[in-house]
């Protein structure tokens, strides 16, 4: 090879590194479960700058100057939907203006499911619905992982038409991924199929695109406020409705006190859970959403049949 042709091929070389990199740095993700599936879609090529790390909540995150930096210059912005992020909504909107924003509930094809009010489901003071061909429907669209392959084959295309050098990357990796959920999503069928008639409540009406994909019972759900234990009346309130709707488990989340449901449960049959549907305590990576879900599907089978229990 001549030192021409040796400068040609590590020019080259410095230029699609400088671009495939440039691409990558400029990739955001909201919150881990996003992170995750875009991670895994940019495996070999770079990785997504995720902006809610460690335990923080798409619904009260306070946005780092650094976290203002990166928006202006992202080319493209990953979240599930303003309603979600409703912290993150305002600034991506405005500081990330450039950028093409991707709304994956938007993704087409998705299993949406309308909002379960009335009854034995209570506000919880957050808005979780969002209009879509002018009905609203529940946001937790990521917690079914059949939607979560769909979102993965959304991300690969547009990373492929913002770095077209990758796309084949990108829609190979998308690929793998679909076939790992579907794994995923048999195997967790599996292991909860022996408690899809336990009936349960929970803090926050965040489940059902799992329960649905999976069989499980949610018959209501108890809002206690994360700031301070509910009152004597409150209590009594929910330990009714324990009783009445003939619960096995109250679940709660990270995010509240944990003797929260020893009061709910407290001279009731019932046992107390925990399930995290953000991801709060797992770490972030292209593996964390199958952490997520495995770690859901064991939270439920633990409380709703613990060994030696049922």
């Amino acid at each position: 090879m001549t030192r021409r042709s040796v400068a040609t091929f590590l020019f080259g070389c410095v230029i699609a590194a400088t671009t495939t990199a440039g691409a990558a740095d400029r990739v955001v993700a909201t919150f881990k479960p996003v992170h995750s599936l875009v991670s895994a879609v940019m495996d070999g090529v770079g990785e997504p700058y995720l902006i809610m790390k460690g335990r923080a909540s798409p619904h009260t995150y306070r946005m780092r100057p650094s976290d203002a930096g990166v928006l202006g210059k992202a080319r493209v912005i990953f979240m599930v939907g303003d309603l979600v992020e409703s912290s993150l909504a305002g600034a991506i909107h405005k500081l990330g203006g450039k950028a093409r924003v991707v709304e994956l509930a938007e993704v087409p094809g998705l299993v949406r499911q309308p909002l379960r009010k009335g009854g034995a489901f209570e506000d919880d003071g957050h808005d979780h619905g969002h209009g879509h061909d002018g009905e609203a429907f529940d946001m937790h669209v990521w917690l079914d992982p059949v939607n979560a392959g769909l979102m993965a084959l959304a991300i690969a295309r547009t990373l492929s038409e913002i770095d077209p050098a990758n796309a084949a990357k990108y829609g190979a990796n998308a690929d793998a991924l679909v076939s790992r959920l579907d794994e995923l999503t048999a195997q967790i069928a599996a292991e909860l199929a022996p408690v899809r008639d336990k009936p349960f409540i929970v803090f926050h009406d965040a489940y059902r695109y799992f329960e649905d994909r999976f069989g499980l019972k949610a018959v209501g759900s108890a809002v206690v406020s994360t700031g301070r234990s509910p009152g004597v009346r409150r209590v009594r309130e929910l330990r009714r409705k324990v009783r009445e709707l003939g619960v096995v488990c109250v679940f709660a989340e990270p995010r509240y006190d944990p003797r929260f449901v020893k009061l709910i449960t407290e001279g009731t049959q019932a046992r107390g859970g925990t399930v995290d549907p953000a991801g709060m305590t797992v770490k972030a990576g292209p593996g964390m959403y199958f952490s997520l879900l495995r770690n859901m599907a064991a939270s439920f089978k633990e409380c709703l049949a613990p060994a030696g229990k049922d």
